[in-house]
Formats: C-alpha cells, sequence, structure tokens
C-alpha cells in the first residue's frame, strides 16, 4: 500500500532557510527537499554543519528527502563537463552525509540519439550512476519539458540504476500531455514525486501551474499507478505562487493527507 510520507520544496515556501525549516515543521512535513546551491552548498558542509543541521532536523523531526542541485548547463554539453560531474558527486555525498538518498538535478535537452552530444550524456551520466552506487545517494532527473519515451529511452541506454526520474505531473499538463500515461512510461524509474498541479490552457496550447487539486490532474490515477509501481518514496509539494507562499503550501499538504483519506 502506497504510504503518505509528506515532503515539502523550502524553496516554495519563501523564507530564510531555517524559518523554513520550522515552518516546514509546523505544516506537518516529514521531509524537505533543500536546495544544494542556494540553501546550503557542499563546500560549506564541513562536519560540524552537517551534525549541526542534522540536530536541528532531528529536534523538529524532519528529515531531508531530497538535495535539489540544477547544473548551469546540460549532459549534453561537453564544456565544462569534468567541473560538472565533480560538482554533482560533492552533492551526491552530501546528501548522504544529511541521509537524503536522491539528488535531483536537471538534464537540459536530451541530444538526438547517436549524436556527439548524446554520448557525451550517455558518459556523464554512467560516470555519475557509478558513483552513486558508492555515495549512496541516487541522481534522479525532472521530468520538465521532456517526453516519456525520450526518458525512457535515455534510462535504458545507460547502465542498470545509473537514473531515476523526479515526476512532475505538472509538466506534463503544461506541456500538453498527460501525466496519467506518462507515469505508465516511466513509473518502474521514479525515485522522486513532485506534488504540483496545472491547468491546461486551451487558447495557448500549454497549460500553468495552479493550487494544488484546482488543475487537471488525476490525482488518484497517478497515486493509484505509483502504489502498482511499489514506489515507496517521499510526495514533496512544490508551488510556486507569487503571493502567501506559506499558506498555500500549508493548503497543499492538507490538500494531499485527504487524498489518503
Amino acid at each position: 500500500m502506497l504510504q503518505l510520507k509528506r515532503a515539502i520544496q523550502l524553496e516554495s515556501l519563501k523564507l530564510p532557510f531555517k524559518d523554513s525549516l520550522f515552518a516546514a515543521h509546523q505544516i506537518g512535513a516529514a521531509g524537505v527537499e533543500i536546495n544544494g546551491r542556494t540553501e546550503i552548498r557542499p563546500a560549506e558542509m564541513t562536519r560540524t554543519a552537517v551534525r549541526h543541521l542534522k540536530k536541528i532536523l532531528a529536534d523538529l523531526k524532519l528529515t531531508v528527502s531530497s538535495i535539489y542541485f540544477p547544473t548551469r548547463r546540460g549532459f549534453g554539453i561537453a564544456d565544462d563537463m569534468e567541473r560538472r560531474i565533480d560538482a554533482v558527486k560533492s552533492a551526491m555525498t552530501m546528501a548522504y552525509d544529511l541521509g537524503a538518498k536522491v539528488v535531483v538535478t536537471r538534464l537540459g535537452r536530451i541530444p538526438e540519439v547517436g549524436s556527439g552530444g548524446w554520448e557525451t550524456m550517455l558518459q556523464a551520466l554512467t560516470d555519475l550512476g557509478g558513483f552513486s552506487q558508492k555515495s549512496g545517494a541516487f541522481l534522479a532527473a525532472r521530468t520538465e519539458n521532456l517526453s516519456a519515451d525520450t526518458f525512457k529511452g535515455l534510462i535504458e541506454a545507460l547502465p542498470a540504476y545509473s537514473l531515476g526520474v523526479d515526476f512532475d505531473p505538472a509538466d506534463y499538463v503544461i506541456n500538453a500531455q498527460l501525466p496519467e500515461e506518462a507515469i505508465k512510461t516511466l513509473g518502474d524509474n521514479v525515485i522522486s514525486f513532485r506534488v504540483r498541479d496545472a491547468t491546461t490552457d486551451l487558447k495557448r496550447g500549454k497549460g500553468e501551474e495552479v493550487q494544488l487539486g484546482r488543475g487537471n490532474i488525476d490525482w488518484a490515477s497517478l497515486l493509484g499507478t505509483l502504489e502498482e509501481k511499489h514506489y515507496s518514496g517521499f510526495l514533496t509539494v512544490e508551488r510556486n505562487a507569487e503571493q502567501d507562499s506559506l499558506v498555500q503550501c500549508a493548503q497543499a499538504m492538507e490538500y494531499l493527507e485527504n487524498l489518503f483519506q
């Protein structure tokens, strides 16, 4: 049975880092997603800093569900790749030190199969996948505007367990695709799930993010597929609100809880 493990993306709260931890506790989160570039940084997380943060988390009964670590360029671009890979590896090590098993990143555009960019991406992700086996923190890529079939093709071209999926159903609605179909393709590879809603704008041919529960997403269907796929990770609420961020995140957490009643 699918377990309710609610997490919150701390950036969604739009508060200073420590304040956001206390707010996450207050709205009922069990886990938090921390940005590894803007909220904490691997180079600054000494053993003392790690112990201090873990103490705060323990006092608030929180765990780190994931570290979000976007790179400035996609993995199909060879320029400066070695430094990019080293940075992601540092984020993986930091994630493991903090008790997190997932590092979320962005792939950038997936190049055409067989092209130089394709081979560059495969080499980079194979390297990171091998490191993840040693570090204990696994790499998940956000779905963004990638078609499910294209994403699945990349995963199948890599060694097993090199890359997981951070599934965001709102991404598919915004890009005029069906998340309920996409998760059937990617469900076996989902290691992080983002709770974000969206609605379709028929005039523009795409969609826009809305408050959780007010969009076009069939949450019962999605959560049912996650259960069929034996998903055991966190359900991470993300809300890019222009105002009343804390209130909207709290409402989203409550809505998510109600889905399980």
